[in-house]
């Protein structure tokens, strides 16, 4: 028998994963369309394919907690899903794509191994077993990709380009900082085995070396002292998503109270970007009319 707090806590956790999931399906399929060849898109709907099945393996859980799917999908408010702000900005290029397999997939399969590994949800662990795979071919193809767009100098800029906006907001995906947490329910019961911060720096230890072995610069290195992977940027930092440019230059924002510009990262998780009321609407429009369908 789950105590209230297990309870609520796992469908916690299980929503920003089946959130996630789901979100990066329209945020893909905008990018997929600049595919270079047919079977490159035909690869990259496959991927596609894949993280929606992810996601109804994370939302059934929940159905069997009690939840009600089909209105926790389909009815609830753009605002209120539970996904990293990375999908709020749009994917417009295939090597924006690409880069996107390589990092925000990886993110997602550190997290997942993390659950896998160290769960003490059951039905999770099983679960995890296909997704795991699937994510593990999510990551090789963005890898794939880099590689081979990285052997001309056009394309080694592109890169360079996706890699300066990117490889900060997947940073940021991991969320607050340990110093910063003020419950860590998902530690204390066993959803996951690591921090945020250690997360982080896991996700970094593959990262910043393939980023590297392209000749591409990043913003963070390994120090021998600390033992760890230390950013050169301020963390966190405001940005112009229409522009896709950091502001470095103006320092280091909060985290969770805003600043006297009234900025802050929370404030911006909260709000939302660009492309979560057309991503969701995509999502949930196709129900809304079968719905109305069958009810006229």
């Amino acid at each position: 028998m789950m105590s209230p707090k297990y309870l609520d806590g796992i469908k916690k956790i299980l929503t920003v994963s089946a959130d996630t999931e789901l979100m990066s399906a329209p945020a893909y399929y905008l990018a997929a369309k600049d595919a270079p060849t047919t079977n490159a898109f035909i690869s990259a709907m496959g991927i596609i394919q894949d993280e929606l099945g992810h996601a109804h393996i994370a939302y059934r859980l929940m159905e069997d907690l009690g939840v009600d799917k089909e209105e926790f999908i389909y009815e609830r408010d753009p605002k209120s899903f539970r996904y990293p702000y990375a999908f709020d900005v749009p994917l417009l290029t295939w090597t924006e794509l690409a880069v996107a397999n390589a990092f925000y997939d990886r993110a997602g399969f550190v997290l997942l191994d993390d659950v896998f590994d160290n769960t003490t949800f059951g039905p999770w662990k099983r679960a995890l077993v296909k997704v795991g795979k699937e994510e593990g071919f999510h990551l090789r193809h963005g890898e794939t990709w880099m590689k081979k767009l990285s052997k001309d100098v056009d394309g080694r800029k592109s890169l360079q380009r996706a890699l300066d906006w990117m490889f900060p907001l997947t940073v940021e995906w991991f969320g607050l900082p340990d110093n910063l947490k003020t419950q860590n329910i998902q530690l204390e019961y066993g959803f996951k085995g690591q921090s945020n911060d250690q997360l982080r720096q896991t996700w970094m230890s593959t990262a910043v070396p393939l980023a590297e072995s392209l000749g591409l610069k990043v913003p963070a290195h390994y120090c021998e002292n600390e033992k760890k992977y230390v950013l050169e940027f301020p963390f966190p930092s405001k940005f112009d998503a229409a522009e896709k440019k950091w502001l470095f230059e103006e320092g280091e924002i909060p985290w969770i109270e805003p600043n006297s510009d009234g900025y802050s990262v929370m404030k911006r998780w909260r709000n939302r970007g660009e492309m979560n009321d057309e991503f969701v609407s995509i999502l949930q429009k196709g129900h809304k009319q079968v719905c109305q369908m069958l009810e006229g």
